[in-house]
């Protein structure tokens, strides 16, 4: 998980680190350039890529305004990802996330969606223990793996369904409904 902490350098102090070290910037510009004040370079998104997944600490400012653009960078990322070779989300699936956005859900469905992705994350590490797994050592380990894997993935998926049943039904009876999803069958 890449660290994305947004702060001054004041906060970096508070967390015990010396005064000027603090999540590295990159600056937006109106010609959709990104520029590293570390490096004094321009850098690309494949770039900024490899820092998610070195998980460097980074932010991204409009040059101009200083506004916070690092979730809008990121998501850039993730719509090269998706549309590239495979992706990893279903047009169904990008449906469902779509009719949470104005529902008084909203919030509650990305905390959800976050705490799930956590739960997998450290399902892995626990896996590999110390190891680092590249892409396709995980695909080698899944495929020697496949029986014990698949009924582990399974039973967390089905934990993890029914604990959105149950809150499903708690909407219910509270008269709110998740978007896009029928009422709990009894």
């Amino acid at each position: 998980m890449a660290s994305l902490r947004r702060g001054t350098s004041a906060d970096a102090a508070d967390a015990g680190a010396p005064a000027g070290e603090g999540p590295r910037v990159l600056k937006k510009y109106p010609n959709r350039r990104l520029y590293d004040t570390q490096t004094s370079s321009y850098i690309t998104l494949a770039d900024v890529k490899q820092m998610v997944l070195a998980v460097e600490s980074f932010e991204v400012r409009d040059a101009k305004t200083g506004e916070d653009l690092t979730r809008s960078i990121l998501l850039q990322i993730i719509l090269e990802e998706e549309s590239g070779g495979v992706p990893m989300f279903s047009e169904q699936m990008l449906a469902q996330i779509i009719r949470f956005y104005g529902h008084s859900m909203q919030g509650m469905m990305g905390a959800y969606l976050e705490k799930n992705l956590q739960t997998f994350v450290e399902l892995q590490k626990r896996l590999a223990g110390n190891a680092t797994f590249t892409p396709e050592m995980w695909t080698q380990f899944l495929t020697g793996q496949a029986p014990g894997m698949q009924g582990l993935m399974s039973t967390y998926l089905e934990q993890s369904k029914n604990l959105f049943t149950q809150m499903q039904e708690q909407m219910t009876k509270a008269g709110t409904l998740f978007p896009g999803f029928p009422p709990a069958k009894r």
